[in-house]
């Protein structure tokens, strides 16, 4: 499989080629790799852009399942935006390969990588096969920290910009609004989560890293052994021993993890199970991003 650095190499001519500003009439076609970047793809582009994702909220978003109507949106979008940090390399350098669109592919004008965005965290410094399924670059899911959503949405504009300058002083003039919202929305969101600060968190897997972070809450490790790697049987009596000796309070799953093995340490220590959403869509209450952190932040109790 080519990498996307491999892709980005053969998108180069064609991004000089994609790089004229589209008709000023014309809907600037985005693809988002997920829920959340279609969605402040259109707080952002309001009428002037047409959005949609290719995975649903409710997948794991490290494999998506091709289909022949993913293909014919790459075809037509003039626009992709991925999450990066190669959260999508096992499922997206096919689909591009096969789209025949020039310009989306990486390192032209019609592509943009949000990882670039945003300060990774847990960057490894070397990757072999028996770490699992980790990410080389760091955690790909920095969406989960509030305060990389303004810089997520930042870039969207300046890319928006860039492809439909006719538009731009109106995508700076939704930038500016959807940042008051989410200014005002982080202020509460944070004096909620101020009740959990300290308290001791189990993850299934290191989903909701930055958003623990962020609040303050210390993480004590996974259930998972290695990434992308089920615990077996003496694993899971290890962490339940490990739960117990360092005080945990709250085990966490996200919605597309395995049931069974939080619902055994659970079971047996009497911590608080509790199922997180990580994009839009993942629970139905998760209408939106607003929405998506207010259901992590109900789910948690508080």
């Amino acid at each position: 499989m080519k990498s996307f650095k491999t892709l980005k190499m053969l998108g180069l001519a064609a991004g000089l080629i994609a790089s004229l500003s589209l008709p000023a009439a014309a809907k600037v076609k985005v693809v988002g790799a997920y829920p959340y970047i279609a969605e402040i793809a259109r707080q952002i582009g309001g009428n002037q852009v047409d959005a949609s994702a290719l995975a649903s909220g409710d997948w794991d978003p490290h494999f998506i399942v091709a289909k022949p109507s993913l293909l014919t949106r790459l075809n037509q979008a003039q626009l992709l935006v991925i999450n990066g940090a190669q959260l999508e390399i096992g499922w997206l350098p096919p689909l591009l390969r096969q789209a025949g669109n020039a310009r989306i592919q990486p390192g032209s004008t019609g592509f943009l990588e949000l990882s670039n965005s945003v300060n990774l965290i847990q960057k490894p410094q070397q990757v072999t096969r028996a770490m699992g399924d980790v990410h080389p670059q760091g955690n790909p899911h920095f969406i989960l920290n509030p305060d990389n959503v303004p810089k997520v949405a930042n870039s969207i504009t300046n890319k928006l910009c860039q492809l439909d300058a006719a538009n731009c002083k109106s995508f700076k003039a939704n930038q500016s609004s959807f940042n008051q919202r989410w200014k005002q929305a982080s202020t509460s969101w944070a004096q909620r989560m101020a009740k959990l600060k300290g308290q001791r968190v189990l993850e299934y897997h290191r989903l909701h890293d930055y958003f623990f972070t962020r609040y303050g809450l210390s993480l004590t490790g996974t259930i998972e052994p290695l990434p992308g790697i089920p615990p077996s049987p003496q694993q899971l009596a290890d962490t339940v021993a490990r739960a117990k000796s360092q005080k945990v309070q709250i085990n966490v799953r996200g919605v597309y993890n395995p049931n069974d093995p939080s619902q055994f340490v659970s079971q047996h220590t009497g911590i608080k199970l509790v199922t997180l959403p990580h994009d839009i869509g993942a629970v139905p209450e998760a209408k939106d991003l607003f929405s998506l952190y207010d259901s992590i932040l109900r789910r948690l109790g508080v």
